[in-house]
């Protein structure tokens, strides 16, 4: 099976096989949030996926 191309470029797998992905929420409305949570949003965040959406999304990533 063929890795999702545009769901693998919006997740970046850590060498130790974690995947990190860009924080929801920094579109728009962000002008009253407070300094501590916007620069938060600034960094990754780790996502948890299942076996099965590994399976079908990421073969072959090293994605664990």
């Amino acid at each position: 099976m063929k890795t999702n191309k545009s769901y693998s470029k919006r997740i970046r797998v850590t060498r130790s096989g974690k995947l990190m992905a860009r924080a929801k929420g920094q579109n728009h409305f962000n002008a009253k949030e407070s300094g501590s949570s916007r620069s938060a949003k600034r960094r990754p965040v780790a996502i948890k996926l299942t076996m099965k959406v590994r399976r079908r999304f990421l073969p072959g990533t090293g994605a664990k």
